[in-house]
């Protein structure tokens, strides 16, 4: 075991990622109320718990080989590696199909961000492009990527734990705002919530959606 999880202990690596991605997450999705620093609360945990696990100390495979009795003679510090039996194989496969899904993730976050920046500059009502499918794009690309990385890639007790919490602190999160954009634009953002899905895109859209993901035609970087 000692061997298989040898790579393991590199927590100058570790800090690194967690700084990187911390400012990432906080870049696009910068809280502004006591709410948002709740949600913004339970994804840094997420970020920590998963990474430092990832290059710090596998307390997963820890904790299943001693207190679970988890028995293989393969055992890796990635769970479905070690749980599937395939070895580095198994690794490489759940990062290959983590990474494509928390791509997408990130692809529907920032570009949703895009729009919605745009949108307040204008003091607009954004519907077009990722909000045509979704009502809140950025909260859909987030739980996509976090599950892809923290679920698909490289699944934690911590990360599996903390992804539904995430889920569901951000949908209350999305319900308030919802509140407060009835209130400013009334009957025109009612019938757009009768349009359009909250989170998940109807059967069939999930293809435009990730295509309106990687449009960038009529948009500029924000400044």
């Amino acid at each position: 075991m000692n061997e298989s999880i040898s790579h393991s202990g590199a927590w100058g690596i570790a800090i690194i990622v967690i700084v990187l991605i911390s400012w990432f997450f906080y870049r696009y999705f910068a809280p502004k109320n006591w709410r948002e620093w709740a949600g913004a609360g339970a994804v840094q945990a997420f970020i920590i718990a998963l990474y430092a696990e990832m290059y710090g100390f596998p307390l997963t495979i820890y904790l299943l080989v001693r207190f679970f009795g988890l028995d293989s003679e393969y055992v890796s510090a990635s769970l479905w590696s070690t749980l599937v039996g395939l070895g580095e194989t198994g690794m490489f496969v759940s990062m290959l199909l983590g990474y494509a899904i928390a791509f997408l993730g990130v692809g529907l976050f920032i570009q949703g961000w895009r729009q919605v920046y745009r949108a307040r500059k204008e003091d607009r009502l954004v519907t077009d492009g990722l909000y045509a499918y979704v009502r809140h794009p950025q909260y859909t690309g987030l739980f996509i990527a976090l599950f892809g990385e923290g679920v698909v890639h490289w699944p934690t007790l911590f990360s599996i734990s903390l992804f539904p919490v995430i889920v569901l602190v951000y949908v209350w999160l999305a319900y308030r705002e919802e509140e407060q954009v009835v209130a400013r634009f009334g009957d025109a953002y009612r019938t757009y919530q009768r349009q359009v899905p909250m989170f998940i895109p109807r059967w069939g859209q999930w293809r435009r959606l990730a295509n309106a993901s990687q449009d960038r035609s009529d948009q500029g970087d924000p400044k």
